[in-house]
């Protein structure tokens, strides 16, 4: 089990490697998908153990910490798996048990499995999703509280430019570069999606740290036009960047939703997590990332006092 927590935001380039010395604050875009020096779910915890995971992403660690934290307020045995990276990494470890509840977002999820979805309402994507999901994996209750990609402009250019949506981007005639992670060249909602979206032409420039300060730097530093920033993320407001509009729901809904293996879906855990989502709103999320990217706060400390806040623990 990780005994170290993290603060802030630490931009990872690479494998990560996971210690117990080390606490780890930040977002990347891959790593490893289970530290070699940590315990193996499926393998050697006890069959009632939950191995709960989280992408190298500071908020997807903070709900899974709430998860884990709401769970053993009930008395259930959790070992945390955090830090594990993207999709591509985490995926296959949900899939053998290794790992047995993940937070996740329902739209990338849902396009990860079927990239020809075509539902966008959150009520539409969260059952599209259920139906895509590999035999052995199944979607507790979706949260209120999204976090998912957008594309921002600073004040400054959206007003010399005319563009407060993804719409006005084609009227543009100087050369479009979106800072991303890498892997954003190929999401549904990335250069191809756009262009058959809208229309629009963009480059990606990679910045490995989703979303982060180093994305944020380079937008307000005009080395790119556009930025790909989660939703939820207090730097939006905190450097009064715009966010792009999508009329035409490029980027599907991304509610907060936990992903269990059904080995490990017992009535217990599935009350317990559900509850949780049922509390996580917007707001509640956007004030979580705050309190770690503004505030410095501990990842255990801000969980804490959430779940003692809400009355779930």
């Amino acid at each position: 089990m990780f005994t170290a927590r993290k603060k802030g935001r630490l931009a990872v380039i690479g494998a990560v490697a996971v210690s117990a010395a080390v606490a780890l604050a930040g977002c990347s875009s891959s790593s490893s998908p289970l530290d070699a020096g940590s315990t193996s779910g499926a393998s050697t915890s006890g069959s009632d153990t939950i191995v709960i995971g989280s992408q190298a992403y500071y908020s997807n660690e903070i709900i899974a910490e709430i998860y884990a934290q709401a769970l053993e307020a009930q008395g259930v045995s959790v070992q945390r798996q955090f830090n594990i990276g993207q999709r591509e990494a985490y995926i296959p470890s949900l899939e053998d048990g290794s790992v047995t509840l993940f937070p996740e977002y329902t739209g990338n999820l849902l396009q990860y499995f079927d990239s020809s979805a075509t539902a966008t309402s959150p009520e539409d994507v969260y059952t599209a999703l259920q139906g895509a999901l590999p035999q052995g994996l199944e979607a507790l209750d979706y949260a209120e509280a999204t976090d998912q990609d957008s594309y921002n402009v600073t004040k400054e250019w959206s007003e010399q430019n005319g563009v407060t949506s993804l719409e006005d981007l084609s009227k543009v005639t100087t050369p479009l570069t979106v800072g991303a992670n890498s892997e954003f060249q190929t999401r549904p909602y990335g250069p191809d999606g756009l262009k058959s979206a809208y229309g629009v032409t963009v480059t990606v420039t990679p910045i490995e740290d989703s979303g982060g300060p180093l994305t944020v730097k380079a937008l307000k530093d005009g080395q790119v036009q556009l930025a790909d920033i989660y939703s939820a993320d207090p730097n939006i407001a905190t450097n009064d960047l715009v966010t792009l509009k999508d009329p035409k729901g490029l980027i599907l809904a991304q509610n907060v939703v936990p992903i269990i293996n059904s080995a490990a879906a017992t009535d217990q855990v599935k009350e317990v997590i559900n509850k949780v989502s049922a509390a996580l709103t917007v707001d509640d999320l956007i004030a979580l990332n705050s309190k770690s990217v503004n505030d410095q706060e501990s990842t255990d400390k801000i969980a804490s006092d959430w779940l003692t806040e809400k009355g779930l623990k």
